[in-house]
């Protein structure tokens, strides 16, 4: 069940790093462009895929079910978006997948005493690794990084990214927690059904965000080097692989492993984004780049191992 979780969680990640690509690709596409695009795309393909079971997943749900649908669409999809976006066009890809690299940690403490859960003092040195990883990605982007391709972005601009960055991570974790904690409280969807309906909701809000989105794009001088085609094919690309799959993927490593573990699965979204960073840029890791990467894998593969262990105390175990 933990090996299956954990490679459902490793699909995921390489989906999901998809994303960080995206706005450096289409640098010259506004953020509500591009989430708009994406999500209404996500929300077509999902509603295609749900349609023929429609009857069937209908009976399942409840007034509580739209409520917190619409709620993880809004701040685990629309608004995290957005955010990420805005942070990679204004200080690129190391610097936000660092930051969203913390997120590991954070769902980790939140998860830390809840069913399945090992206790804290287990998972010191698989965290400090982790946290070695982000330090030294952060060395690596302050040290030697240049500028991201915007001419030279200054202070003022960077410190706008990296907040945009840190408000992405805290929407991310808080969507991590409540979809996990919400699909185990309610079994009667499946993964595939979750994420489907997941997708139907975020395409429903993504029309909204269309419309500024198009009142921006025919009132402001549009940027040069705006390639629609080029622009369809990636949002659609992100909706299928990211959206539709990667949820799904994720979804299904939920509902197999203990937040805390899952929680450091998302570990592979920076590992894959920086990935394919290097293969955008056609460049090989700095040493700094390269061992955040190892200390990244290795903070997870051994809190993997550790929960493999039957003779570990769990949480639930613990005296309240």
């Amino acid at each position: 069940m933990v090996i299956q979780g954990v490679l459902y969680g490793l699909a995921a990640g390489a989906l999901w790093g998809m994303v960080f690509l995206a706005p450096r690709a289409l640098s010259a596409f506004s953020p509500l462009e591009l989430a708009s695009c994406r999500y209404l795309s996500y929300g077509v393909v999902s509603w295609l895929m749900l349609w023929p079971v429609w009857r069937t997943v209908r009976g399942k749900l409840q007034r509580e079910d739209w409520l917190a649908l619409l709620r993880l669409s809004l701040i685990g999809n629309i608004i995290y978006y957005v955010l990420l976006i805005s942070a990679v066009q204004l200080v690129g890809i190391a610097p936000t997948s660092l930051i969203i690299g913390v997120l590991p940690v954070l769902t980790t403490l939140i998860g830390s005493r809840e069913h399945g859960a090992l206790r804290l003092s287990a998972l010191v040195w698989p965290l400090a690794l982790i946290m070695a990883g982000v330090a030294a990605i952060n060395l690596d982007v302050f040290l030697y990084a240049p500028d991201p391709a915007h001419g030279g972005a200054g202070w003022l601009v960077k410190l706008g990214g990296l907040a945009c960055a840190v408000a992405a991570l805290v929407s991310w974790t808080w969507y991590a927690v409540a979809n996990a904690r919400y699909l185990r409280r309610h079994p009667r969807f499946n993964s595939h059904e979750w994420s489907l309906l997941t997708g139907v909701c975020t395409g429903a809000l993504a029309l909204l965000l269309a419309l500024p989105a198009g009142w921006l794009a025919l009132s402001v001088p549009a940027a040069p080097g705006r390639d629609w085609g080029l622009f369809a094919g990636i949002t659609v690309a992100v909706a299928l692989g990211a959206s539709v799959l990667g949820t799904g993927f994720w979804n299904a490593a939920s509902r197999r492993l203990p937040l805390t573990l899952s929680g450091q699965l998302i570990v592979f979204e920076t590992l894959f984004a920086l990935f394919y960073g290097f293969l955008y840029e056609s460049r090989w890791p700095r040493p700094f780049e390269g061992v955040a990467m190892l200390l990244l894998l290795g903070g997870v593969l051994w809190s993997s191992w550790l929960h493999l262990q039957p003779a570990e105390p769990l949480a639930d175990e613990m005296p309240v």
